[in-house]
């Protein structure tokens, strides 16, 4: 065999594994948006729920957990939404190393990199719960602790201010993405054409803002929390939506978010079928 023969097939193998790692890490991808899809529905139908009067459950993570677990087959759906998460942290990551997807610029590739590393921890905190460890502290909890302990470091007060400011920057930033339909360049557009596309927008509009709102609402009380010296001013998912029914609007307010948090789950399920990964 001649040397440029060989030279042919090895570049023909590499071409193969680099196609195999593409599928793989595409099919990654589209697990993710699915898992994540599940987990705002269900967040947004505890919520619901908590608006009209008839729920007591955790609108959060660990709400929707529980709910799952209480399905048919709960152990192995809960085990699925891991694994889930986890093919969204190596998506995520291998976006951040340039390893899938076109080359994009430096503040991209860190952002992915924070999305994996928080991915990473939403599948490592799942499977401690679908492991059988679910008697620990609630979601709001666990936000009073960590701002707790943050505000005993030196600067605490400003740091904890510091990430409440970025917490609400990170809101604004969804929610105005959402409402100029940025989300709409990451589609295949080719793909999703007439009523689907137009019901896949109002979906990425509607849920975008109901996030943002949350994820900005959520921040207002960590720098609160920071200005007061009060850790118990922090709070999380949960306590962050029922606080939406206190307002002059009342539960009219917490049910428009929440019907968005489970419109924004369904437009993760529209992604895991037309974004280009």
């Amino acid at each position: 065999m001649t040397l440029s023969r060989l030279h042919m097939r090895g570049r023909s193998k590499k071409a193969a594994r680099r196609s195999a790692e593409r599928e793989s890490l595409t099919a990654a991808g589209r697990a993710g948006f699915v898992a994540r899809g599940v987990v705002y529905v269900l967040i947004g139908v505890l919520a619901l729920h908590i608006a009209l009067g008839s729920g007591g459950e955790q609108a959060d993570r660990e709400g929707a957990l529980a709910q799952v677990a209480q399905q048919p087959f709960g152990e192995e759906m809960l085990w699925a939404l891991v694994v889930g998460f986890g093919c969204m942290a190596l998506w995520r990551g291998a976006r951040a190393v340039g390893r899938h997807g076109p080359r994009r610029k430096a503040p991209s590739r860190a952002l992915d990199g924070g999305r994996a590393v928080f991915y990473g921890f939403v599948c490592w905190a799942t499977a401690v719960y679908a492991a059988g460890q679910r008697k620990g502290s609630s979601g709001d909890a666990k936000s009073q602790d960590w701002t707790k302990s943050a505000l005993e470091l030196p600067y605490g007060r400003y740091l904890v201010g510091a990430g409440g400011c970025v917490l609400i920057g990170v809101g604004v930033v969804l929610a105005v993405r959402a409402m100029m339909r940025r989300f709409l360049r990451q589609l295949d557009l080719g793909s999703l054409k007439g009523r689907s596309r137009q019901v896949v927008t109002a979906l990425g509009v509607t849920g975008g803002v109901a996030r943002g709102a949350v994820f900005a609402a959520a921040g207002i009380f960590i720098v609160t929390a920071a200005v007061q010296f009060d850790p118990d001013e922090a709070k999380g998912v949960d306590a962050t939506l029922r606080s939406f029914a206190h307002t002059p609007v009342g539960p009219w307010l917490l049910a428009a978010v929440a019907a968005g948090l489970v419109l924004f789950g369904v437009f993760s399920f529209a992604s895991a079928r037309w974004r280009r990964l």
